[in-house]
C-alpha cells in the first residue's frame, strides 16, 4: 500500500527524486498486494502502463513539458472507455466488447495532464445499484469490513484509493454513485454539477438527465488540484457547462466559508440510523462553534422521490440493452428495465418535471441557506451477500436536481465503518460545496 498523494508524485518527478516508471511499480506492487481480497481492479495491464511510464521518463529527461497530473497512476471505473481495454460496464453483455480505441472524456484529459492507466475498476452491472457487484466479476468489498460492500456503483474506484493501490480513480455519480462508495470506504467525494466534467464523445450520455463523471481522491486538496484538469466545455456533450472564468483551487482558496447552512437528518423522508445523526450533528456543531449559524430544516422534501428517478434510469438502462438477451444479467437490473415496459411516454416526461418541482424546493431552501448538510447514507454498508437494507436513501434526490453534491468522512460507527456527511450547493455551487469541504477535512 502507498501513501502518496498525487500532489507528492507530481512533486517528486519535476524535481526527479523518483522516476514515473518507479511510481506505477509501486502502483502494480500495491494492486498485487490488496487486490485479492477487495476484488477492486478487474484489469490491469502492466506492460502498457510501464511502457507509458517509460515514455513518460524520456520526456522529462529530454526537458519537455509535462502535464500537472504527470505520473500519477489512474484506475479508471469500467463503464468508461480507456484505450486497450474493453468496457464491460460489470456484464456479460459486454463480456466480449471490442477493445476501446479511444478515451473517454474524462480520461483524455486525465492522459493529457499525465496521467498513466493501470487497470480498470468494477462497478454494478450498469452502474445501476449502491453496491458494486455483477455476474462478470463478482463483488467489491469495504476496506474496513471485507464482509461489506464498498458501495456503489463507483465501488471498485472508491476500494483502491482507499486501500493506497492508486492516488486517483475515475468515478460516475447518477444517483449517488461517487458519494455512495466514497462514504463507505471513508473517504471526499464530489458529484459536479451537472455538465462541469463532460460526457460527450461519439456515444450518446448513458443516462443523460443524472449522471456525472467525476473522480475520486483521498484528500480535498487532492480533488480540486484534478478538477483543475478535467472541468470545462466540450463541444460532443449537449449538457457542457462553459470552463471556469478562473482555476477551482484559487476559487476554492479565496471563497469565505458559508455563513448559514440547513441541516437535514432525514430530508423529510429516509430512516437514518441514530449513530449516524450522532457523528452528523457533532460536525455539524463544530461548524457552529466556528460560527456557522444552523438551520434545522425537518424536511426538504415532503415524499422520497425515488420514484421518479427510478422511471428515468429503468428507461436509460432499456435504452442501453435493447437487442440483448437479458438472461444473464443481475436479476435487481433486469427487474428495472423490465419497469421500464409498463412506463408511458407521458409517465416519462412527469419524471422529468418531477426534477424542476424538486429544483423549485431547492431554490427556496438557498433563498435562505448557503449550503445544504444531511447524512450521506441511512445505515452502514450493507453486507455483501445481498442484504436488502436500504443505506442509500439520501443521494439521489441532488442527481434529479443536478445540484453540486459532496461527502465529507466525519467520524465512524459503532460497527467501526465510516460515517459521511453529505453537503449539497444551490445550482452550479460548486465552489460552495467544495469550501466546505475541505474546512471539514481540515476541522
Amino acid at each position: 500500500m502507498s501513501n502518496d498523494s498525487l500532489i507528492t508524485i507530481t512533486q517528486q518527478l519535476r524535481s526527479r527524486q523518483r522516476s514515473a516508471v518507479e511510481v506505477v511499480t509501486d502502483a502494480l506492487a500495491a494492486i498485487d498486494a490488496s487486490n485479492p481480497p477487495l476484488n477492486a481492479f478487474i484489469a490491469v495491464q502492466r506492460e502498457q502502463a510501464l511502457t507509458d511510464a517509460a515514455a513518460l521518463d524520456a520526456r522529462i529527461a529530454a526537458g519537455h513539458p509535462i502535464g500537472p497530473l504527470a505520473g500519477v497512476p489512474l484506475g479508471v471505473k469500467d463503464t468508461e472507455d480507456t484505450i486497450g481495454y474493453r468496457t464491460t460496464f460489470g456484464s456479460r453483455l459486454w463480456e466480449h466488447a471490442p477493445v476501446a480505441t479511444t478515451d473517454s472524456v474524462l480520461v483524455m484529459r486525465l492522459k493529457a495532464a499525465g496521467c498513466i492507466v493501470v487497470g480498470k475498476t468494477n462497478t454494478p452491472e450498469l452502474a445501476a445499484k449502491g453496491v458494486t457487484d455483477n455476474p462478470l466479476f463478482g463483488a467489491t468489498r469495504n476496506p474496513y469490513d471485507l464482509a461489506r460492500t464498498s458501495g456503489g456503483s463507483s465501488g471498485g474506484s472508491a476500494a483502491a484509493v482507499a486501500t493506497g493501490m492508486v492516488p486517483l480513480a475515475t468515478g460516475s455519480d447518477g444517483g449517488g454513485s461517487i458519494r455512495i462508495p466514497a462514504a463507505a470506504c471513508g473517504l471526499p467525494g464530489f458529484k459536479p454539477s451537472l455538465g462541469r466534467i463532460p460526457d460527450g464523445g461519439p456515444r450518446p450520455v448513458d443516462w443523460h438527465h443524472l449522471t456525472t463523471r467525476g473522480v475520486i481522491t483521498r484528500t480535498v486538496d487532492e480533488l480540486i488540484t484534478v478538477l483543475d484538469v478535467v472541468v470545462g466545455a466540450e463541444p460532443t456533450d449537449l449538457r457542457s457547462l462553459p470552463t471556469p472564468p478562473i482555476p477551482w483551487s484559487r476559487a476554492v482558496a479565496e471563497a469565505p466559508l458559508a455563513l448559514r447552512v440547513a441541516w437535514s437528518p432525514t430530508l423529510g423522508y429516509a430512516d437514518v440510523d441514530p449513530g449516524i445523526v450522532a457523528a452528523c450533528e457533532a460536525a455539524v456543531q463544530r461548524l457552529a462553534d466556528d460560527g456557522v449559524e444552523i438551520v434545522e430544516v425537518p424536511e426538504v422534501f415532503d415524499t422520497d422521490p425515488v420514484g421518479p428517478w427510478i422511471t428515468l434510469v429503468a428507461n436509460y438502462m432499456k435504452r442501453s440493452v435493447a437487442g440483448h438477451d437479458l438472461e444473464a444479467m443481475d436479476p435487481t437490473v433486469r427487474g428495472y428495465i423490465e419497469m421500464a415496459g409498463f412506463v408511458t411516454v407521458e409517465q416519462m416526461v412527469q419524471a422529468e418535471d418531477e426534477c424542476h418541482r424538486l429544483n423549485l424546493r431547492l431554490v427556496e431552501l438557498f433563498s435562505r441557506v448557503d449550503l445544504l448538510l444531511t447524512p450521506t447514507l441511512a445505515f452502514d454498508p450493507v453486507s455483501v451477500d445481498g442484504s436488502d437494507v436500504n443505506f442509500v436513501r439520501s443521494t439521489y434526490p441532488f442527481n434529479l436536481t443536478r445540484s453540486p453534491a459532496g461527502t465529507m468522512p466525519v467520524g465512524t460507527s459503532a460497527a467501526g465503518m465510516p460515517i459521511g456527511l453529505q453537503i449539497v450547493g444551490r445550482q452550479h455551487d460548486d465552489v460552495g460545496v467544495l469550501r466546505m469541504m475541505r474546512h471539514l477535512e481540515g476541522a
